[in-house]
């Protein structure tokens, strides 16, 4: 699964801080219901139900919080980067500034799991959330996991 396919620079969102976990997943269910078109307060429902089961973060500044939503027809993604990393329970208790966010139908069991593996093997790579981190725009932080693709392919 590409990543590519999961993210619009409409779903690409460089935004201030947050104070906490459940605000960075509320910004997380806003960025969904403005990109996406999904029901914010049913995203920010589904966000915490899984983030109740276990963190999400994976270390390294990052998470992939990941929710299934009724209604969608494929797997899509939003990504946010914060100014002010949050602290967010993360494997190794570092605070988050990078999230990409999955939006899943409730059926789509082989697709979920392909994209958080896609999205969790780019984001361990230090040079690219580096690089994330210091992107200016939209574009560039698109191009960067495109990039990434790319040349995990080649």
């Amino acid at each position: 699964m590409d990543i590519s396919d999961l993210l619009t620079p409409e779903a690409i969102f460089l935004r201030g801080g947050a104070s906490s976990k459940r605000q960075v997943l509320s910004m997380t269910a806003e960025a969904a219901a403005q990109a996406l078109g999904l029901d914010e307060a049913r995203c920010l429902e589904a966000l915490l139900e899984r983030e109740a089961l276990g963190s999400t973060g994976l270390g390294g500044g990052v998470a992939v919080p990941h929710a299934r939503i009724d209604g969608m027809t494929s797997v899509l993604g939003v990504f946010l980067r914060l100014e002010t990393p949050v602290g967010f329970d993360a494997v190794d208790d570092r605070p988050v500034d990078l999230i990409f966010a999955l939006f899943a139908p409730p059926k789509a069991g082989a697709d979920h799991l392909r994209a958080l593996a896609a999205v969790s093997r780019a984001l361990r790579s230090p040079e690219l959330r580096e690089k994330l981190r210091q992107a200016r725009t939209i574009d560039a932080v698109r191009a960067l996991f495109v990039r990434d693709e790319a040349a995990t392919a080649a």
